[in-house]
């Protein structure tokens, strides 16, 4: 059996996305039906859109930062109960048997996670279909639990823009006494300061942009550089443990190497694709300091994620659009024109 299910899909390339009806599959023994009431829009969701990476299939439905209410649940399933709220993220499926599943690292996955959108059924084969949609059928294994008392809507990027920032932070240990540098201010560099700052670091945000110092420090940053200040760039030499960069475009990396303290490591999260400039390795090897890369983070640790902005009342800094909306907020989201995520009011898509 399958369910139709109403959403907005990209045609093409070329075409801006609107109404779609397309099916899902019931839910099989160990799977949960989702009605979806909210989903953030991630840069990720316009490159899929647009083809900007070269392998999307149409038609495409995105969405991966998914929050719901369960309405179904196979006979398998001890996880959650109808009724719950419960999230998505970006991958909706993995082998659960190689050595980076069996880590938790789903999303390492030997043979390749399978994406919330844009990937192919382990079972039957089938596309999977993200978010912008009013319902999802996902197995239980990737289904995360909300807390209560969490605003929903706020937590919906935490799926996508908190887990990415949060797996560095926890996979290089930062706590009290550490000091880490976030590069860029916007979906992910917002949620990074404020992680990094109930975590007990000292936040510093670089920026091109001198009048985001308020609100950055507002966000949990207690320093902010601009980037293109050699004085101010100076003045941080050899200072970071961390720097989370979260630009989404290719960048010159080389003036951020001198600020990392000895040992240091500056992680990639926002950027895929060749480095240009190239990176200059004197820095790296005078300091033994590192560059190096980091994807969303597994099941576990995302949990580990939602469970800790629970208790730290944290969410996303968010503007609520309607389905229709979203190719305007495509537009703006180019310009850097939201503070700092979209979500989508799914109730809008009956409209």
């Amino acid at each position: 059996m399958t369910i139709s299910v109403r959403g907005y899909a990209a045609q093409s390339a070329s075409t801006p996305l609107g109404p779609f009806r397309f099916d899902r599959r019931d839910a099989r023994a160990d799977d949960v039906a989702i009605d979806i009431l909210y989903c953030g829009v991630c840069h990720s969701d316009l490159h899929t859109a647009r083809n900007d990476w070269g392998f999307s299939t149409y038609p495409v439905v995105p969405g991966h930062e998914i929050i719901g209410r369960v309405s179904a649940v196979g006979p398998n399933v001890t996880k959650v109960k109808v009724g719950d709220h419960v999230g998505v993220g970006c991958m909706v499926d993995s082998c659960l048997s190689c050595d980076a599943c069996e880590d938790g690292e789903e999303q390492y996955c030997r043979h390749g996670m399978t994406l919330t959108y844009g990937g192919r059924d382990r079972v039957d084969a089938s596309p999977t279909q993200g978010g912008y949609s009013e319902k999802i059928v996902v197995k239980q294994d990737f289904v995360l639990k909300i807390p209560d008392g969490l605003d929903l809507k706020g937590a919906a990027p935490l799926l996508c823009a908190g887990i990415t920032t949060w797996s560095p932070l926890r996979h290089w240990k930062v706590g009290p006494g550490s000091k880490v540098g976030v590069v860029g201010l916007g979906g992910l560099g917002h949620m990074g300061l404020k992680l990094a700052k109930a975590l007990g670091a000292e936040v510093t945000l670089f920026t091109r942009s001198p009048g985001k110092e308020d609100d950055a420090r507002r966000l949990g940053a207690d320093t902010v550089v601009i980037s293109t200040d050699p004085a101010e760039m100076a003045s941080v030499s050899g200072r970071f443990d961390l720097i989370i960069d979260t630009v989404p475009y290719a960048h010159d990396l080389n003036p951020y190497l001198p600020t990392l303290a000895r040992n240091g490591t500056i992680v990639l999260v926002g950027y895929l694709g060749p480095l240009e400039p190239a990176v200059h390795s004197v820095p790296l090897l005078l300091g033994r300091k590192a560059l190096a890369g980091s994807c969303i983070g597994g099941i576990a640790e995302t949990q580990e994620m939602l469970d800790f902005c629970g208790e730290h009342g944290i969410t996303s800094d968010i503007e609520v659009i309607a389905m229709a909306d979203i190719e305007a907020a495509y537009a703006r989201m180019l310009k850097s024109d939201v503070k700092y995520r979209f979500v989508i009011d799914m109730a809008t898509l009956k409209a």
